[in-house]
């Protein structure tokens, strides 16, 4: 089991990558998740932070250190790489899915919609299993890889409103 700095995708950063008193910009990796947007507020929302939980289960280093206010109490690290959220449509949302999909060293993290329209988790896998790839519509999709291809990816995308 991969623990918060083992990726368990080979993809993630190192402990010594993390460099939280430096700009995100200067990240060697670039996490953006992308919605469709077109799915109303509450679906979005879901389908983002869905997508995310995803994504920072398999792939490490990309949470800092927790912090501690001035009273102590403990507040849990956050994306210390940051974290983009786009908007797209159904198709321009397919198409940054399948381009990073398609690099060994990209990870992506996909909700189809068929996540939102069940209430049982095997009811989800079996409608998931019975459906072809190119059928497959999305709600949202996390992507993280090398900097310059995730720009290329979705730079054009804009944040989600």
């Amino acid at each position: 089991m991969a623990d918060a700095t083992t990726p368990r995708t080979g993809i993630g950063f190192a402990p010594e990558e993390r460099a939280p008193t430096v700009s995100t910009r200067a990240a060697r990796l670039k996490w953006v998740v992308i919605v469709d947007r077109d799915l109303p507020p509450g679906r979005a929302v879901n389908a983002a932070i869905c997508v995310a939980a995803a994504t920072q289960s398999a792939v490490g280093g990309l949470l800092g250190d927790d912090v501690a206010d001035a009273e102590g109490a403990v507040h849990p690290g956050l994306p210390w790489a940051g974290c983009s959220v786009l908007a797209a449509d159904a198709a321009a949302l397919r198409i940054a899915r399948d381009k990073a999909a398609a690099y060994a060293d990209t990870f992506v993290a996909d909700m189809p919609a068929a996540a939102q329209e069940a209430r049982v988790y095997a009811d989800y896998r079996a409608v998931v299993g019975k459906t072809a790839a190119e059928d497959l519509a999305y709600c949202a999709v996390s992507i993280v890889g090398p900097r310059n291809r995730v720009g290329k990816i979705a730079g054009k995308l804009p944040l989600l409103p």
